[in-house]
């Protein structure tokens, strides 16, 4: 649940927030160096937390509101939450990868998906939307704009490819909670909701799916699916709202130099 109230951070915060979120870029780099088909998604999540405890910082999800563990994945049909588990990652599966640190008192919160081995051109092609979402979002991240100019950029590219947004679930303000406000939806009225302003940080996820934007949730109590069991795809940053653009303070770049040298190896 978001805290009451706004939270504008100061230049020294978002620094500290910048080191949490880059921080879970590592980790997440960590999981990109052995992700493939046959590891077991508990065997990742094993890898991020010990990663993180090795860098003097704390896994964010690990029981957050009872979660059981340190990252969130969720395969193919799975949107986010999934849970960890004996799950053996299969060839032309997608992997959302959700991790969050807290470290100096300030989180930082990021997510990937990854493509597994040989997947298909369509499913590949949903994730390159979704990311491509996620930084049409951050472009409108900027002092004046509004949180509605953000989620609708997000669903404007995702809905010209015909692919389904999840309204259910939404990003978020983060510094010294995981969630604060504002709610940042992924679909949305340009020039509507929160002025943005400096010192505001928000951590922008679309959350994309390949069919009907309609979700459920799976028994365990966490995992939130498709409807139509088509693939859904999610990635996040946690960014700075700045005066000319938007100061993204988690990275990408750790996990795609990862994957890289893994189809160098090949």
């Amino acid at each position: 649940m978001a805290k009451k109230g706004l939270f504008y951070k100061t230049k020294a915060e978002v620094e500290l927030i910048r080191e949490s979120s880059l921080l879970v870029g590592k980790a997440l780099a960590e999981v990109a160096k052995v992700i493939k088909p046959g590891v077991t998604t508990l065997s990742l999540d094993k890898v991020a937390y010990e990663f993180i405890q090795d860098n003097n910082a704390v896994p964010a999800f690990l029981n957050y509101n009872g979660f059981p563990n340190s990252l969130c994945i969720s395969v193919n049909e799975a949107v986010v939450h999934g849970i960890p588990g004996k799950y053996e990652l299969k060839d032309g599966d997608i992997v959302s990868v959700d991790c969050g640190v807290v470290k100096n008192k300030f989180f930082g919160d990021s997510a990937y998906t990854f493509a597994i081995g040989e997947v298909k051109p369509e499913v590949l092609h949903l994730l390159k939307i979704t990311k491509d979402s996620l930084y049409k979002g951050i472009e409108m991240s900027i002092v004046g704009k509004r949180v509605g100019d953000v989620a609708n950029a997000v669903q404007t590219l995702a809905e010209a490819y015909g692919y389904g947004v999840v309204r259910e679930l939404v990003g978020h303000g983060i510094g010294q909670s995981l969630h604060e406000e504002p709610e940042v939806p992924n679909y949305g009225k340009r020039g509507s909701g929160l002025v943005l302003l400096e010192g505001l940080v928000i951590a922008i996820e679309p959350m994309i799916n390949m069919g009907t934007k309609a979700v459920s949730h799976e028994s365990d109590g966490w995992t939130i699916v498709t409807k139509d069991r088509l693939p859904s795809a999610h990635f996040e940053h946690t960014v700075a709202i700045g005066k000319e653009k938007a100061d993204i303070l988690s990275s990408f770049e750790y996990i795609e130099e990862a994957l890289k040298r893994n189809k160098e190896m090949v």
